[in-house]
């Protein structure tokens, strides 16, 4: 017996912590209303197919691989810290700050005599990426102790040989008066289904539209579209100014010797481009920022 649309659920995990509010904020750009209670781990949506979950990102994989959840985010980092069996159905470069990946890094005070990996060789290491940096120096051929650290790894720096943690800019680190000596792993944001999930059509179409949506999100951030009238006579010397790869929508206006004129750039020539763009003849120019972008 096929299930009604009314009594469709997918079940969604949404990560807790340090990705959380860019998580929501995500889906907010990408058209989804989620309601966080502030007593439980429930979420509301306001598609009446989805429900959800908060869990930190460490365990995400684990839920996902057993079926607790239908899909879910969380980092590649503890995918592969975890050896979740999951289906990877997209990759979302975002972090709690910037657009862009995390990386594992081994570091040491700036003080210590360690220079490479192979000399923490017989020494101690503090990570919450446990598995992961135990394969790393078992591959290398380092008899390295690895413990397990539970938060604020950067502070046991000075206690241990080193510590590997995660870092988006370093500057952290930095300001700890720590080195870096290596990158064990660069990570970044997956959206992952269960298994047999995927092979239930509904939900694997479900799960397919919100990571297009995602991914247009994200590609919206860092782009404006702009708007602005032209007129004909200058249209080629506006339309050179813009960039070689975008192709701007052009429309007749009323008065047949304007055109206006429409394209979306990235947010960091905006301030370059108008002052030039006036210069050139164009009017009445229009910035505005995007909520999503569906290549």
């Amino acid at each position: 017996m096929s299930q009604s649309p009314a009594a469709r659920k997918l079940v969604l995990g949404i990560p807790k912590g340090s990705l959380q509010e860019s998580t929501l904020d995500l889906f907010a750009r990408a058209g989804y209303s989620i309601s966080v209670p502030s007593r439980s781990y429930l979420l509301g949506f306001d598609d009446d197919e989805l429900t959800g979950m908060m869990f930190r990102a460490q365990e995400m994989s684990r839920y996902v691989e057993d079926g607790v959840l239908d899909a879910g985010l969380t980092g590649y980092d503890w995918i592969i810290e975890n050896d979740s069996d999951v289906v990877e159905v997209a990759e979302l470069v975002y972090a709690k700050q910037q657009l862009r990946p995390v990386k594992w890094v081994l570091a040491v005070p700036e003080e210590s005599a360690v220079r490479k990996v192979e000399d923490l060789d017989g020494g101690i290491v503090a990570t919450e990426l446990v598995n992961f940096t135990r394969s790393f120096f078992a591959k290398r051929g380092l008899k390295v102790k690895v413990e397990f650290s539970y938060g604020a790894t950067e502070a046991k720096a000075r206690l241990v040989s080193g510590i590997v943690d995660v870092t988006e800019t370093g500057s952290s680190l930095r300001a700890n008066g720590l080195r870096i000596i290596e990158t064990l792993l660069t990570s970044s944001t997956r959206f992952i289904a269960n298994k047999q999930t995927m092979a239930t059509d509904w939900k694997r179409r479900k799960i397919e539209n919100i990571a297009l949506l995602l991914k247009g999100a994200i590609e919206a951030r860092e782009k404006v579209g702009l708007k602005m009238n032209v007129p004909r006579k200058s249209l080629d010397a506006v339309t050179r100014l813009l960039p070689a790869e975008k192709s701007p929508t052009v429309s007749s206006l009323v008065d047949p010797d304007w055109v206006a004129l429409e394209v979306i750039i990235e947010d960091k020539v905006e301030r370059d481009l108008v002052p030039r763009l006036k210069e050139a003849g164009a009017t009445g120019i229009i910035t505005y920022p995007l909520n999503k972008v569906i290549p």
